[in-house]
């Protein structure tokens, strides 16, 4: 235990949360080596704003400017069917939730060349590891939360409901420290892996061509819904044909059937992958209804 969090003390030890204001710091997840590392694929690349080929996860630390931390970080996952990440679009967040004191993490996780569980333990170690380090840049251990988009969506609420399960602990130190996250944010999100609103392409990258119908019912996240899950705001739009909107009306329903505390914004406007896009009428309001949820649930003050 000593040794891993001696490594993770170093990845952090060059600022401090006063100093730190309007920049970033980068740091592995997997200081102590990457659980099923391979060293067959290529080199990771950035292309158009999109990562591709994600073996050494990492956490990118955007803080707000200094002394405007008001305690609450998100986690950001991005989208991209599992295939890359859209860390130049649905990744780009940090400017708008820094403007209101919260410390934003981009998570950079593993997809289809690992496929399941990869992502979730890299999701719940990104969530440990913030809660493990919270005190040293001023963030409370009990509202860190999580908001993911797309595939990155399916991410987040993997975490909001798979945070204690044996498949998302590798055995490591952190494992001790809790997964779940105190909120979730889900916008547009994949959730099911089961029926005709599945997203098919994030299915295969995860699950693989022929997965057994036990992962397949495991990882359809509507079904693994509990009274922990932790308060969701959800978005997403009539017009969306890339991850249908069934997608979150079942998580709403699952949601509200365990009477977890949850809202939910159908928009007309906005194919997928809106993001922040100007120019959608009530669509684009999302990020200030997010803002108003999240001082209505005392996240921020």
């Amino acid at each position: 235990m000593k040794k891993l969090l001696f490594l993770f003390l170093q990845a952090w030890a060059s600022v401090s949360a006063a100093e730190l204001g309007d920049q970033k710091v980068t740091i592995p997840l997997w200081p102590e080596g990457v659980p099923n590392a391979r060293n067959d694929l290529p080199p990771e690349r950035l292309e158009d704003g999109r990562v591709y080929s994600v073996s050494n996860p990492t956490l990118t630390m955007y803080a707000p400017p200094a002394g405007k931390a008001n305690g609450t970080a998100v986690i950001v996952c991005p989208g991209g069917g599992y295939a890359r990440l859209s860390v130049g679009g649905e990744g780009n967040y940090a400017n708008y939730f820094n403007s209101f004191g919260v410390v934003v993490y981009v998570l950079k996780y593993r997809m289809w060349e690992f496929g399941h569980p990869a992502p979730l333990q890299d999701i719940l170690r990104a969530v440990r590891l913030v809660r493990e380090g919270a005190s040293k840049y001023g963030i409370k251990p009990d509202r860190i939360g999580v908001l993911g988009a797309s595939a990155g969506g399916h991410v987040a609420a993997s975490a909001g409901t798979l945070f204690d399960t044996p498949e998302g602990k590798t055995g490591h130190a952190l494992d001790a420290v809790s997964g779940r996250p105190d909120f979730l944010m889900l916008l547009y999100p994949v959730i099911t892996m089961d029926g005709p609103a599945t997203h098919a392409g994030s299915r295969k990258n995860l699950l693989g061509t022929s997965p057994s119908p036990t992962l397949v019912q495991r990882m359809s996240l509507e079904k693994q819904v509990s009274d922990k899950t932790p308060p969701t705001f959800l978005v997403h739009t009539q017009v969306d044909e890339t991850v249908t909107v069934e997608n979150s009306i079942l998580f709403y329903q699952a949601l509200t059937k365990h009477r977890v505390p949850a809202e939910m914004h159908l928009f007309e406007q906005g194919a997928h992958g809106i993001g922040m896009k100007k120019g959608l009428g009530p669509t684009s309001n999302w990020p200030h209804r997010a803002e108003e949820w999240l001082r209505d649930r005392k996240f921020i003050q």
